[in-house]
């Protein structure tokens, strides 16, 4: 069966590959706090990972929760990367370029979560 583009699993899963690898060069570069950046590689990852576990949903509610769960653990990376941010771990181009990721798709959860409970 073919399945149709799917816009926010799309993004979660880059996003995702940016967490990583952002993961990867902040430990090289010994800077942070590597507790932090355990947080933020769980927090971020996490994102699509309950995304797409919500691709297979069993009931609507589970859908729902599968969802809001991933909203909660982006508005999680959000915090952890203002933390690297303030703490001048990430640039302000290095920041503002990943967190407006995080941003669009806390914006397209919030839609979709939105969407499903008002109906």
């Amino acid at each position: 069966m073919e399945r149709h583009e799917n816009v926010i699993v799309n993004k979660s899963e880059s996003f995702a590959d940016r967490i990583i690898n952002m993961c990867k060069y902040l430990s090289k570069k010994k800077s942070g706090d590597k507790d932090m950046i355990r947080q933020i590689y769980r927090s971020g990852t996490s994102v699509g990972a309950n995304i797409a576990e919500s691709q297979y949903a069993q009931s609507r509610a589970d859908f729902l929760t599968k969802l809001t769960i991933a909203l909660k653990e982006a508005n999680e990376t959000h915090f952890w990367l203002g933390r690297l941010h303030s703490c001048a771990v990430l640039s302000d181009m290095e920041y503002e370029s990943i967190n407006s990721d995080n941003e669009e798709i806390i914006k397209i959860l919030t839609s979709i979560t939105g969407t499903i409970k008002r109906t």
